[in-house]
């Protein structure tokens, strides 16, 4: 599928319908970047529908706590609570799993909505990663490996169907990798080294980021057998007002400020879409198992993915992100090997 610059516009011209309501009595809830924007949003509104537990997956103790207050203070919910976790450092994902190993008990919907938005210079992390490349897919690949037992064993133990939704965005449209880059073996390693990280390339990294969300969640429904009871999909929660711009410099400033006059959702309104993608059809969840969901409703992909090219980009980087996160935690081989089947089909 292409997406236009014309079908973008209409898209974020059109009415949203108001968010969906659903009875989330004895669930828990986990929003991961819940602090601000749509992240607090979708947390607000999961607070609406009384959840036995909703946890606020936040990197800063003080700004998950002011977020906290202003939830139940808005909502009136007073069961949240602050869990941390930063995505910048593979150690604090892994804390955050042995934490909810230990007494997060069930898991019936699991937001990943932490995402940062790069500057035009490459920038490392601790685990000498780029910076959005490790925030925006390796570690949110981890965190679903990692958690991907716990919604498993809730299902088994409460007849649900838990669902993971991963946050993308509908610049994975608009993203070409080049023939030398989708043929490189080590396609992760090398989007994550300095060398390749010049300013010129840094401009896709958003995006790119993105179009690998998408990768992910296609891979993985791939590989849950279908008798497993656990919907994944990817979520566009449309163009909104967000701090992830804030890295912006020079012209794209005056242009980025322009688009948001004339183009750019609230947060709230985008939470919506979140919101949909984790609560919409309960009586034939199915429907949404490895789809990627915009305006509310089950969207193609774009033609990057779909194509032969693409699935083998795809097939390719699930293996590379495996060894990856294998190494990083030993716990991933183990749970695809238990629960992931060798045998895919699309």
């Amino acid at each position: 599928m292409r997406f236009s610059l014309w079908s973008f516009i209409v898209d974020q011209w059109s009415q949203q319908p108001p968010v969906l309501q659903v009875d989330l009595t004895g669930k828990t809830v986990v929003v991961v970047g819940a602090n601000t924007g749509l992240g607090f949003e979708a947390a607000k509104h999961f607070a609406t529908m009384t959840p036995g537990r909703l946890i606020l997956a936040c990197r800063s103790q003080s700004k998950g706590q002011a977020a906290l207050d202003k939830l139940k203070a808005e909502t009136g919910y007073a069961k949240a609570e602050l869990w941390l976790i930063d995505l910048a450092e593979f150690e604090s994902v892994k804390q955050f799993a042995d934490r909810f190993e230990r007494d997060g008990g069930r898991l019936d919907i699991l937001v990943e909505n932490a995402a940062v938005g790069p500057g035009p210079k490459y920038e490392a992390t601790k685990d000498n990663w780029e910076i959005a490349l490790q925030v925006n897919h390796l570690s949110t690949s981890l965190l679903a490996f990692l958690l991907l037992p716990a919604m498993i064993k809730t299902a088994q133990q409460h007849s649900t169907t838990p669902r993971l939704v991963v946050v993308s965005s509908d610049t994975h449209y608009w993203v070409k990798m080049d023939k030398t880059l989708s043929e490189d073996p080590d396609l992760l390693k090398t989007l994550g080294s300095a060398e390749y990280c010049t300013e010129k390339n840094m401009k896709q990294r958003y995006p790119l980021s993105k179009l690998f969300t998408v990768f992910f969640v296609r891979a993985l429904n791939a590989r849950i057998p279908p008798s497993t009871p656990l919907i994944v999909n990817a979520v566009n929660p449309g163009y909104c007002y967000s701090e992830l711009r804030r890295s912006l410099v020079g012209l794209r400033v005056v242009i980025n400020w322009l688009m948001d006059k004339a183009l750019a959702f609230s947060s709230e309104v985008g939470s919506r879409r979140i919101v949909w993608a984790a609560l919409s059809h309960q009586e034939h969840p199915d429907t949404l198992r490895g789809e990627y969901v915009s305006s509310f409703a089950i969207q193609e992909v774009s033609d990057a993915v779909l194509s032969p090219e693409g699935v083998k980009v795809q097939d390719r980087s699930w293996d590379e992100l495996v060894d990856i996160l294998g190494k990083v935690d030993p716990r991933v081989h183990s749970i695809v090997e238990k629960y992931l089947s060798r045998d895919i089909s699309m």
